[in-house]
């Protein structure tokens, strides 16, 4: 009897296990080149979805700067057998065939989610840029499309006139301003809110297609109010960007990682569950692990 009771009893933990596994929301993040300490800001990205309990990440690493034709052969991430793909990557154009598949992948329902330098990435892919709506740098200037603030009144300003694509000033500390409290994204959040040191990235420029700006901050080196929490519709999917997160310490900030929680579940079923932590924090006052 206590041979059959012990059977059941792990026979049910498996069941749970592989049950509570399921039900997550499965995350492909890519990385293996970036301007920026991928190796560093990985580990901090996969620990803020997991630790909440609602995801299951899985790394794909590209193969190293300057490898050899047959290297990019064998990495081919299959994106459709996740819920939402996560780029921290900047870097080397991907081989033609990842390209398509995730083009394929996000027209078709597919969800992708965007942080800090991979909106530097294939400044001359045009679908990409798309799918991103705003970037900076690679060689991104006004012919790649609009730079889009909000000025000092609260109105969104599609700015066409001629200048680069993407830049910042020193790192510091800096106030996110929600725009928009009715997305799920934001919902709740404080109209201002501290965030860790990092780099805030302006003057960005793209397509804009259907972007829809959550929130802002003011940067002190282009005197305007840019986007820092975006969504973009491509296609038939969803994607969520944010230009916030250049180093690990600036991941560790609780704003950045509730961000990156809201906007990943968003990204992958339209809807956000998670209650904003009670550390979230304030106009005065940073909060980070």
């Amino acid at each position: 009897m206590m041979n059959y009771l012990k059977t059941v009893y792990l026979l049910l933990l498996t069941l749970l296990f592989y049950s509570s596994a399921y039900s997550k929301i499965k995350v492909l993040l890519l990385d293996g080149q970036n301007n920026h300490n991928w190796k560093a800001t990985t580990p901090v990205l996969v620990d803020a979805l997991e630790s909440s309990g609602n995801f299951l990440v899985s790394v794909s690493t590209s193969p190293a700067k300057n490898s050899t034709p047959l290297d990019w052969e064998k990495w081919n991430p299959n994106f459709s057998s996740y819920d939402v793909t996560l780029s921290n990557y900047n870097g080397e154009m991907w081989p033609k065939e990842v390209q398509e598949n995730l083009i394929n992948y996000v027209q078709e329902g597919g969800s992708f989610v965007v942080v800090h330098a991979a909106n530097n990435a294939f400044g001359q892919w045009k679908e990409y840029n798309q799918m991103i709506g705003l970037g900076g740098w690679g060689g991104r200037n006004e012919k790649s499309g609009p730079y889009l603030f909000f000025n000092d009144f609260g109105k969104l300003v599609r700015d066409p006139r001629p200048g680069r694509g993407g830049s910042h000033g020193p790192q510091s500390e800096f106030i996110v301003q929600v725009r928009d409290f009715k997305h799920s994204i934001t919902k709740g959040m404080p109209k201002k809110w501290l965030h860790s040191k990092d780099e805030l990235y302006d003057s960005l420029r793209g397509p804009a297609e259907k972007v829809k700006i959550l929130a802002t901050a003011y940067s002190e080196k282009s005197k305007k109010h840019e986007p820092m929490i975006m969504t973009i519709s491509y296609g038939k999917g969803r994607v969520f960007h944010t230009p916030m997160g250049h180093a690990d310490y600036s991941m560790k900030c609780i704003g950045f990682q509730e961000v990156l929680r809201r906007g990943t579940e968003w990204a992958a079923t339209g809807q956000v569950t998670s209650e904003l932590p009670f550390d979230f924090p304030t106009e005065k006052k940073v909060s980070s692990q």
